[in-house]
């Protein structure tokens, strides 16, 4: 059973199991009835033929309270577009997948580039982004969620938790992150978060001093889980990176646009397993070696764009600073590890800590060769300024599509 741990910074949620799903799903009915509840699932064409989604749609299809599921499908030619329709036709609420490479979206995004307003490169950012305008566009949905759609170990309890905050009108929440134990095969997963974020945040406190920023995401006890839940009201001014800075990006912007305690997190599983990255240690372009450098550059543009000073000597002062901070924590997962009945392979995970810290100073080179570089997408508020009908033509391109392919 959980406990009732605070931080005192951002709320946290405990699963106490004293509540079934049953109960949490007849509540949220009665909230939906007023405050419509929209789903978005960014998902790639491959993963229509894994195993976690045809599971993830069975869960689904018994949600009651869902007003409209979104999904935005990417790297899929005209015959897989066919194909994801059929494949999403079971499920039983209002639902749309967004073609993001048909001729039509197509043309949306060289609309956008001659604004200078397009995402600069695809990926879930992108996905996300163009799926959130459709979702403001519809204008009829009070909470937006998010998950991903490799989550080995779905269940529908999951998407009730996640929400709930964000639904139930007497709580003050606007933004809900989703954590739980990353556990799997007998082993402890969420590399990246346990080798990367959380040692780096700990040499960064240590190296540039105390931040407001850094103690907000040391708040969170998973913070690169992709499953969150927000009130629709602060959508239009989200600014999200394009890469695989998401997960930190979106808390990123929380952290600027809210106060602490319209932000949460919330236990919405007891296991979770999903789709595992490879490391890709020798293509940087790859893999969690292209994530943790995104995260790293993410995490060091917030900080400067908060007034941090960064140069080469503070880089390799945070890499061996980093490098002492993850050995130690590795002994704690260990341990942990053992002591419950778990494995922990040692020689893999300090080589993945060795990539992490060599990535460390990469980010850092990047970051300071192109002090200019603007890595996050634009607003929705910025696109409706600039082409006030775009929002709506993405509607028409989406409506205009089911309709030609179907």
């Amino acid at each position: 059973m959980a406990d009732f741990h605070q931080n005192g910074n951002i709320a946290t949620l405990h699963n106490l199991r004293t509540r079934s799903a049953e109960q949490i799903t007849h509540e949220l009915q009665t909230f939906a009835a007023t405050r419509k509840i929209s789903l978005i699932l960014p998902s790639l064409f491959s993963e229509l033929e894994g195993e976690a989604l045809p599971n993830i749609l069975k869960e689904l299809a018994q949600v009651p309270y869902l007003h409209r599921i979104i999904i935005g499908l990417d790297r899929a030619d005209e015959a897989q577009y066919r194909h994801a329709r059929q494949f999403f036709s079971v499920l039983p609420q209002e639902h749309v997948v967004i073609w993001n490479d048909s001729p039509r979206m197509q043309a949306i995004d060289a609309r956008l580039t001659e604004l200078g307003l397009a995402p600069k490169e695809p990926g879930k950012g992108k996905n996300v982004w163009t799926s959130l305008g459709y979702l403001m566009a519809r204008q009829d949905s009070a909470v937006a969620a998010i998950h991903d759609c490799d989550i080995l170990t779905y269940d529908r309890d999951m998407l009730a938790r996640l929400v709930y905050p964000v639904v139930n009108p007497t709580f003050p929440y606007q933004v809900a992150k989703g954590y739980y134990p990353r556990i799997g095969e007998g082993k402890i997963n969420g590399r990246v978060s346990r080798l990367l974020v959380s040692p780096l945040l700990i040499a960064l406190k240590r190296v540039i001093g105390d931040r407001d920023y850094i103690d907000f995401l040391r708040s969170f006890r998973y913070p690169l889980s992709g499953e969150f839940a927000m009130r629709t009201g602060i959508l239009p001014d989200l600014r999200i990176p394009s890469d695989w800075g998401l997960e930190i990006g979106v808390l990123s912007e929380a952290w600027r646009n809210l106060a602490p305690k319209a932000v949460c997190q919330v236990e919405i599983s007891d296991a979770y397993d999903h789709k595992h990255q490879v490391l890709s240690p020798e293509d940087a372009s790859k893999g969690l070696s292209r994530m943790s450098i995104d995260i790293c550059k993410a995490i060091y543009r917030k900080l400067a764009a908060d007034g941090t000073v960064f140069t080469e000597e503070i880089f390799r002062t945070l890499k061996a600073t980093y490098y002492r901070s993850a050995l130690d924590l590795l002994d704690c997962y260990y341990n942990d590890a053992k002591m419950n009945g778990l494995s922990v392979d040692r020689h893999s995970e300090e080589k993945t800590i060795e990539l992490f810290a060599n990535n460390i100073i990469e980010a850092g080179h990047v970051f300071l060769e192109f002090p200019s570089d603007t890595p996050f997408i634009p607003t929705w508020n910025r696109v409706h300024a600039a082409d006030q009908s775009l929002m709506r033509d993405i509607i028409d391109a989406v409506d205009a599509d089911i309709a030609e392919y179907s």
